[in-house]
């Protein structure tokens, strides 16, 4: 009833198609399932045996095989304590999302963990005022990472934008989520968020950063600058059905296997991502011993 299951027969080719001058590698992911939810309407996270799906306020355990509903978070309603969760990411049997008070001011913004075994709600760090709306958190490399969102969207009753989309900032963060580096986004990729943002974010198993918008079916292969403030943006996947929001890599899975949702109907899908094999290479300088440079 909850589920719905279109299984790719053929394995993955990883197909790369140039686009047109001046645009990214691009590649094409391959749905392999899709599950019918009611909660899927902002993030997603999954683990060996199951994935979970989360609205504003409410989380839902479901089994991963059938899409079978299990068990239940449920702040019943808006602001009572929480406004806005985004992204999820599983580690190590806890749930960590991505909260804020989306849409008021002044913006604030929290993690949010759970236990992932009975659901209930074990920890909470407020970051307070910061940088803008937290959209999505990761673990990689011994540290966490996320984002803190700004809009060109005006929210209503409002009359000037939400932070504007060009304050967008890429972090790490250190084990007690303290901001150690950030970064920015390229403008072209901007361009596609407007008016919204950067929703979600996962590190791939290849050291890529997967980033989505908010609207758009497409995944943003990112990799930290060589120099500079502003992320490199390698490549790009195209992904059927998912529109932006919250994703997430499966990493109970030797296989590229990455989940995400579609807001508009809660529909969750896993897809089968290509191996990324070609990218665009980062800007260098270059070094002179003669002939310089005089301009």
């Amino acid at each position: 009833m909850f589920t719905k299951i279109a299984f790719v027969t053929a394995f993955l080719t990883a197909s790369l198609a140039c686009a047109v001058a001046g645009e990214k590698p691009l590649y094409q992911a391959v749905l392999l399932k899709s599950t019918e939810t009611f909660d899927a309407r902002q993030g997603i996270a999954v683990d060996e045996n199951y994935f979970y799906a989360t609205n504003n306020f409410r989380i839902t355990k479901h089994d991963r095989k059938t899409g079978r509903p299990l068990l239940q978070w449920d702040g019943e309603q808006e602001g009572a304590p929480l406004v806005h969760l985004d992204s999820m990411m599983e580690l190590d049997g806890r749930l960590y999302a991505a909260h804020s008070n989306y849409g008021q001011r002044p913006m604030t913004s929290s993690v949010e963990i759970w236990d992932a075994g009975t659901m209930a709600h074990i920890g909470t760090h407020s970051f307070g005022i910061n940088r803008g709306s937290f959209t999505w958190l990761d673990r990689h490399k011994g540290f966490w990472w996320g984002a803190f969102a700004n809009y060109d969207r005006v929210p209503k009753g409002q009359t000037a934008p939400y932070g504007e989309t060009l304050n967008t900032q890429i972090v790490k963060m250190d084990n007690n989520f303290n901001i150690l580096q950030s970064w920015t986004l390229p403008e072209k990729i901007l361009q596609r968020m407007r008016p919204m943002s950067n929703s979600g974010g996962s590190w791939g198993p290849d050291g890529y950063l997967y980033l989505t918008g908010h609207d758009h079916g497409e995944l943003y292969v990112m990799e930290l600058p060589r120099a500079g403030s502003v992320l490199h943006w390698a490549a790009t996947v195209k992904v059927p059905n998912m529109e932006g929001q919250g994703i997430a890599w499966d990493r109970s899975s030797s296989e590229r296997r990455l989940w995400a949702i579609r807001k508009k109907d809660r529909m969750v899908f896993e897809f089968s991502i290509p191996e990324i094999t070609e990218t665009i290479p980062h800007p260098e300088g270059r070094l002179h011993g003669k002939a310089f440079n005089k301009n």
